[in-house]
């Protein structure tokens, strides 16, 4: 395998001492390669975002136990229209990225020879992860044009729901608190409430 050099240019004038360096963007390709090769650590997951790659965030018992929890919940209703997906990668473009719970169109057969590249919801449990979560994944999924993205966000014990991608966010931004209920776009009529989302029940 040959990973790109990065590329330095000396600037034209001689007196300058800095050296303008080109930043290396890694593809999925690339990532895939890099562990094949055991230059990443075996041990570690890890997510591409536009070309960074980034270590997945540590899952603490409370997480798992979350995400354990809605992925039961979510998996109740039976579909062939869709199917979840739990901390499995997602193709978006360029970035390659494992989040906590994904629903995407069809069944898992579909997805033998490669990984989703949509979703029809994606859900981060977050805490400590939260920043990552709205700063760097928000912006991706939005550009993806994922229509809807939830993070259970357990400091604040609330569930930031974002819909309607444009550009780089959300045109709706709406917060549910433990005593509301909440239903899915893609599943309009099925009423979920909050608190079993914060609380795995």
């Amino acid at each position: 395998m040959s990973l790109p050099t990065a590329q330095i240019t000396a600037p034209e004038d001689a007196a300058a001492r800095s050296l303008a360096v080109q930043r290396v963007r890694f593809t999925p390709e690339m990532l895939h390669q890099l562990r094949e090769l055991g230059v990443l650590d075996a041990q570690t997951r890890y997510e591409l975002i536009e070309g960074d790659i980034y270590p997945t965030t540590p899952e603490g018992p409370e997480h798992a136990a979350l995400g354990t929890a809605l992925a039961y919940r979510l998996m109740e209703r039976r579909s062939t229209d869709w199917h979840v997906r739990i901390e499995k990668p997602l193709r978006l473009g360029d970035s390659e990225v494992i989040p906590d719970l994904a629903v995407v169109p069809g069944r898992p057969s579909d997805y033998r020879t490669h990984h989703p590249e949509t979703a029809l919801l994606i859900v981060e449990i977050a805490h400590s992860s939260l920043p990552r979560d709205r700063l760097l994944k928000l912006p991706l999924y939005a550009r993806a044009g994922v229509p809807e993205y939830w993070i259970v966000n357990l400091a604040e014990r609330q569930v930031e729901v974002y819909r309607t991608p444009a550009g780089d966010s959300y045109q709706s931004v709406q917060v549910y608190t433990a005593e509301a209920t909440l239903a899915p776009r893609f599943a309009p009529d099925w009423t979920l409430p909050v608190h079993d989302l914060l609380d795995g029940a």
